[in-house]
């Protein structure tokens, strides 16, 4: 006689009874479940994840603005040093001016000045964001110096001595906000921390092109037309590896819009500038808008899919299985 046992979940209708097991054929037990597989959709009702607190005009502007200073510094140092003074000048000056919209959107999403300054009493290797104040920190007064110096005609040794000073700090400037990113819980974010750096870098260095095809006459504009279109394939490429990398976690990131609107401006932008924009005066500021505007997208559009794949649970629980079998995986080779 086959016995049966049958279980039963008190105040869960849906639930049908279930026998405990079953014999096989060779007298062994069939275990049955006695309630459905988890589905990680949920924390009862909740994302697995807080959302986080930033907000997109402020964050993605930071992300934004801090990239087109630190690159724009490094555009008027090579500029400065290669005797192209309009250029050099347009950028010192975009780029203090970059620097100081970043810096009161950073501030405006900390709430008060202090909590900046509050950061700077310890220093800690291991945190993107302490080195990054730590950056800023000494960025800002070459920023500023050199374009003070430049505009004013006064201290000329000085002011050359602070381009530089500000060029060589501008790419740490323009890529640390990626390690910031990517040091959060956000999947996006998180898992993309390979490719990251670099689609900052490449974005920055478009922008910084589009300032100067804008600001700068033709004569003087190669640096900067060379600048976006360097940037805009790195950009392009790197977005391109991190969607392709991340799997199903990329599913923000391909129907993000913003993002597919920033890498055309960033191409069309780039070709504009290094074709027609080196004999038009108009075609080169059409580019330079673009530029500029392409790398405005690609920003909010990384952070947008961020914010998404944070209020998906299943971004966050997708990455943690594969990682979880990997290591199965390894181990039962070994």
């Amino acid at each position: 006689m086959t016995s049966q046992t049958d279980v039963r979940m008190d105040g869960s209708p849906e639930l049908r009874g279930e026998r405990e097991a079953t014999p096989g054929s060779a007298g062994r037990r069939r275990e049955r479940l006695m309630v459905p597989k988890a589905s990680f959709d949920s924390y009862y009702g909740r994302p697995v994840l807080n959302e986080p607190t930033w907000k997109a005009p402020d964050i993605a502007g930071y992300l934004f603005l801090g990239g087109l200073a630190g690159a724009s510094s490094t555009l008027a140092a090579a500029a400065e040093l290669t005797g192209r003074p309009r250029l050099a000048r347009a950028a010192k000056v975009g780029a203090l001016g970059a620097l100081g919209g970043s810096l009161y959107a950073l501030i405006h999403d900390l709430g008060r000045p202090e909590r900046f300054l509050n950061m700077l009493r310890v220093f800690k290797v291991t945190s993107p964001m302490s080195v990054g104040t730590w950056v800023l920190s000494v960025y800002g007064p070459h920023a500023g110096a050199a374009a003070a110096t430049d505009v004013t005609g006064l201290f000329p040794g000085l002011g050359r001595a602070a381009t530089v000073g500000a060029g060589i700090v501008g790419p740490a400037v323009a890529t640390y906000t990626a390690a910031l990113i990517c040091d959060t819980a956000v999947p996006v974010w998180h898992e993309a921390y390979r490719e990251m750096p670099f689609l900052f870098a490449g974005s920055a260095a478009a922008s910084a092109g589009g300032l100067g095809l804008l600001a700068a006459p033709l004569s003087e504009a190669g640096p900067a037309r060379r600048a976006a279109l360097l940037g805009a394939a790195v950009e392009v490429a790197a977005a391109t590896r991190m969607e392709r990398r991340l799997g199903p976690l990329a599913e923000p990131l391909k129907r993000s819009r913003l993002l597919r609107l920033g890498e055309a401006l960033s191409l069309a932008g780039a070709l504009a500038g290094a074709t027609v924009g080196r004999r038009s005066r108009v075609a080169a500021v059409a580019a330079g808008a673009a530029l500029l505007a392409g790398s405005a997208c690609t920003r909010f559009g990384i952070f947008q899919a961020g914010m998404e794949s944070a209020n998906d649970p299943k971004h966050t629980v997708q990455p943690q299985r594969r990682r979880l079998a990997q290591e199965r995986a390894e181990r039962d080779l070994g």
